[in-house]
């Protein structure tokens, strides 16, 4: 049972970083959880999760603690630099120093480690694969997801955690109008031995282009044994928004031939690259409607420019549990509305800034992002 006694029954949509945080994190709390995904399996894709102190502080009130840090890759520094002539504009102490100021460091790891292990932390029984969500329904007494098989299912509260394309947001609020940002993402990863000498190899670093088209992202991924590459370049005629289709990695190279060399050489150590048109969406006026809540990308999709999309979703996760636990049953309506009210400020605040992409370009306090511990954060809505 839940910690007050509720025990309420929690279908979740997509099983990502989101739905697979707040599954974890409503079975500790007592609840009866279950998530359907469309994908047949979870496969190795989708290279990397950066998780900063805010979402690792999260994640350790889980007990993943152990588990991260045998798997992930804990960057030095975040570190900008100047696209074309590499000088250092930023330079933020992570790792220990971070540990000390925000009670957790930040964590780098590739995505399918990181769901497998929120899988296992979850535990048998809780996951159905292939199951594709078409949409909700819902009476006063209970919230129903409907599967394209035609079957349904009730649940006392249904969660969408289910992306970008989210079949529960369509349902409640209607086709949204994602707008192209005129970039497009490259995505790659290759063997730390392959950088040779590169310096900062152990740094979150961002290289900023003259223009905010042109970016390079780098840090360490699985114990600092792989390195991960983010890139953009401009595109009119492309918007494809899946993470897996794959890349131009000459033109992406050549786009970048004015960089400093050390930003070169992390392209041209990279075997492959995946793509996909980045967009945006205006932030929702709500995001539930009864018994049925959107959160993570769902509810507040937002460039990666700051590296927070994961980590919003698993803070959303933690909150939403904490608003649950303390409504019980017949309190379950406010306790959404509530989530919403505690969480929309935040997370609005980080899409607008995200898309701004101005984030540690210079040397400023990142204690707004990084400080904010999901666990004890006020759960009453400011008035």
């Amino acid at each position: 049972m839940g910690k007050n006694g509720t025990g309420l029954r929690v279908g979740i949509c997509g099983a990502g970083v989101g739905g697979l945080c707040a599954a974890t994190a409503l079975v500790q709390a007592g609840h009866v959880v279950e998530v359907f995904e469309q994908a047949s399996r979870f496969g190795r894709v989708g290279a990397d999760v950066n998780l900063t102190p805010n979402a690792v502080h999260a994640l350790k009130g889980l007990g993943l603690w152990d588990a991260m840090k045998a798997t992930g890759a804990f960057p030095t520094h975040r570190i900008s630099r100047v696209g074309e002539t590499g000088e250092e504009t930023s330079r933020l102490p992570l790792s220990s120093a971070a540990e000390e100021r925000y009670g957790a460091p930040q964590l780098t790891l590739h995505r399918a480690d990181f769901l497998a292990m929120l899988t296992d932390a979850l535990g048998d029984g809780h996951v159905h694969f292939g199951a594709k969500v078409t949409g909700v329904d819902q009476t006063p007494e209970q919230a129903t997801i409907l599967f394209a098989d035609g079957s349904r299912r009730d649940f006392d509260v249904v969660v969408g955690a289910d992306g970008i394309h989210s079949p529960v947001r369509h349902a409640l609020f209607g086709p949204d109008d994602p707008k192209f940002t005129g970039l497009v993402s490259h995505r790659g990863v290759f063997p730390r031995e392959k950088a040779g000498d590169l310096p900062d190899l152990d740094a979150f670093t961002k290289w900023w282009g003259a223009t905010p088209d042109y970016q390079i992202v780098t840090f360490p991924l699985t114990r600092g044994e792989e390195i991960f590459v983010f890139s953009t370049t401009p595109r009119t005629d492309w918007t494809e928004e899946g993470w897996t289709i794959p890349g131009d990695l000459a033109a992406l190279r050549h786009a970048y031939a004015d960089f400093h060399p050390n930003a070169q050489a992390l392209l041209k150590a990279l075997p492959s690259v995946t793509s996909s048109a980045l967009h945006v969406r205006a932030p929702l006026a709500r995001w539930s409607v009864g018994r049925v809540i959107v959160m993570g990308d769902a509810a507040h999709p937002m460039v990666p420019f700051m590296a927070q999309g994961a980590c919003m979703a698993i803070e959303d996760a933690v909150v939403l549990t904490r608003c649950l636990d303390a409504a019980g049953p017949d309190g379950i309506e406010a306790a959404l509305r509530d989530f919403e009210a505690v969480r929309k400020p935040r997370t609005t605040q980080i899409q607008e800034s995200s898309l701004a992409n101005e984030w540690l370009k210079n040397q400023t306090n990142a204690d707004w992002v990084y400080a904010y511990h999901a666990w004890e954060t006020d759960l009453r809505p400011a008035a």
